[in-house]
């Protein structure tokens, strides 16, 4: 059978102090999405100082395959590697040195974790190639992005002969030392949606010799969530929530134009799948008494993450394997774009315990988010004994005239 535990957790622990750096490293230099070219060189570097050969996608990103080159059971683990238009909050002494813009969800631990994996299961790669298993890293642009860069990486045929794709996520609400776990969706299905006013501008003195932009924009912006929560099964738990609301610039002038920009998040993706037409019905609806023209634009974003039971039960194995503790975990309204893989092939997200025991909790997407780093020991672990654990499961002996079904 495939290596021990203990044996993944080994290697992992004599390199976790180069991780630790190599995320600080990337910390103090994030780089947006579809931008991160010092980030997918520098990882590039790293596997390649261990003998792992990676294909770099067009634009940024890799994949490095490791073991059995025609495997009997071949298990992706992926990371995202881009940061947040966000300014840091932190003063780490490795706090971000790009103005603006920071590692606000922890997609540097996503990353150095899965360098980890790779140093493990290099490690043991002549076991692996003994027994027919593969290891696929999947080092993900554009995470944040809508649409995100895991259909860059479905495109570029980075789940070719892939069976199940696994992953972690940091959450500043877990103890570093848990992971969380749940079969099933983990996340929500969420958009991005964009909402553009014009009408006739003015002097503020005669709002009735114009169409008052603004009073209109803060209609939509108050009036469209309650009637969504009116038009939609309150089951999907819809949220229409907007982080961009901008008209004007003078006291005493009524706008020609103005934008509002959100997210439309729901737990429910078949209520999801149809949402366009109604959201655009609503918006409507709502700026028609005041005379102003209203285009929606929906950017369709990601369904829910819909973890496999079986590649639980690995996960399962794989966590308590690199000595860390099993949490549950509910159902989120956070997007992931992880739940793209997720149509092509089984698999699952856990979440990564990233607080400090007795410490502060923090929240993601805020710059001042700040992470335990034993969380990247416990992340690389994990991920590397998800390949162990899928694979001892594929691998059991089967009664006879039985053969293991071939990756894809």
């Amino acid at each position: 059978m495939p290596p021990p535990f203990d044996e993944i957790s080994r290697v992992v622990t004599e390199h976790e102090d180069e991780l630790i750096e190599f995320r600080r490293d990337l910390h103090q230099h994030p780089e947006l999405g579809r931008a991160e070219v010092r980030t997918t060189g520098l990882v590039a570097e790293r596997l390649e100082s261990v003998g792992i050969a990676a294909r770099r996608l067009h634009g940024t990103g890799l994949i490095a395959d490791i073991g059995a080159p025609e495997p009997v059971i071949r298990v992706a683990l992926r990371a995202d590697l881009d940061a947040l238009p966000i300014r840091e909050q932190t003063e780490l002494e490795f706090a971000s040195r790009t103005d603006g813009v920071s590692h606000a969800c922890g997609h540097d631990v996503h990353t150095a974790a899965l360098l980890g994996a790779g140093f493990a299961l290099k490690a043991v790669e002549d076991r692996l190639r003994d027994h027919g298993v593969g290891a696929r890293l999947i080092f993900q642009p554009a995470e944040e992005l809508m649409p995100g860069g895991a259909q860059d990486v479905v495109s570029q045929d980075g789940l070719v002969g892939v069976d199940r794709i696994f992953a972690v996520h940091c959450d500043p609400g877990l103890d570093v030392g848990h992971v969380g776990l749940r079969v099933g969706p983990i996340t929500a299905a969420a958009d991005q949606v964009d909402v553009t006013l014009t009408g006739r501008g003015g002097h503020t003195s005669r709002p009735h010799l114009t169409q008052d932009l603004t009073y209109a924009l803060a209609k939509v912006v108050t009036d469209v969530p309650a009637a969504l929560s009116r038009r939609l099964d309150p089951r999907a738990a819809a949220a229409l929530v907007w982080g961009s609301v901008h008209s004007g610039g003078a006291h005493n002038v009524i706008p020609a134009t103005g934008k509002a920009g959100g997210t439309l998040r729901m737990l429910d993706a078949e209520t999801w799948e149809g949402v366009e037409k109604l959201l655009d019905e609503v918006v409507h609806a709502v700026v028609a008494p005041y005379a102003v023209a209203a285009d929606v634009t929906i950017t369709k974003g990601v369904p829910p993450v819909v973890n496999d039971a079986s590649c639980i039960d690995a996960l399962t194995a794989a966590v308590v394997g690199a000595g860390a503790t099993v949490a549950s975990t509910p159902q989120s309204l956070g997007g992931e774009d992880f739940a793209w893989y997720l149509t092509h092939v089984p698999g699952a997200m856990a979440r990564l315990g990233t607080r400090r025991p007795g410490g502060l909790t923090y929240d993601l997407h805020r710059g001042d988010l700040v992470v335990d780093e034993g969380a990247i020991a416990v992340g690389a672990s994990t991920l590397a004994g998800c390949v162990l654990a899928s694979a001892a499961h594929h691998l059991l002996p089967r009664p006879s005239g039985m053969r293991a079904p071939r990756a894809r």
